[in-house]
């Protein structure tokens, strides 16, 4: 499972103007069943998102898809866990630790 941290590195008018694509990005990659949440930071200086994917290449490639990516608006900082507990709605995301 990964957490994928966007940080804005552009004014503000700028990501807003790239904001219905980075939405139309993100249902199709929860239709794809990539995301699990989503949502800005507080104070607003980025997003986070809850993401499964089978590596950490295909993390990647799925942030190098997204509209503010291309858009040159923010940057990514990938971090991958193992979710060894969950809450019972997601247990099927549960791994074991590799030995």
């Amino acid at each position: 499972m990964f957490v994928l941290e966007l940080t804005y590195t552009a004014p503000m008018d700028r990501v807003e103007a790239a904001l219905d694509d980075h939405k139309a990005w993100l249902d199709t990659c929860y239709a794809e069943g990539y995301f699990i949440a989503s949502g800005r930071k507080v104070p607003r200086d980025g997003g986070l998102i809850l993401a499964t994917a089978p590596d950490r290449a295909a993390a990647e490639a799925l942030a190098a898809r997204d509209p503010f990516t291309l858009a040159g608006v923010c940057t990514y900082r990938i971090t991958e866990f193992t979710p060894t507990k969950t809450a019972e709605a997601l247990a099927r995301y549960q791994e074991q630790p590799a030995s």
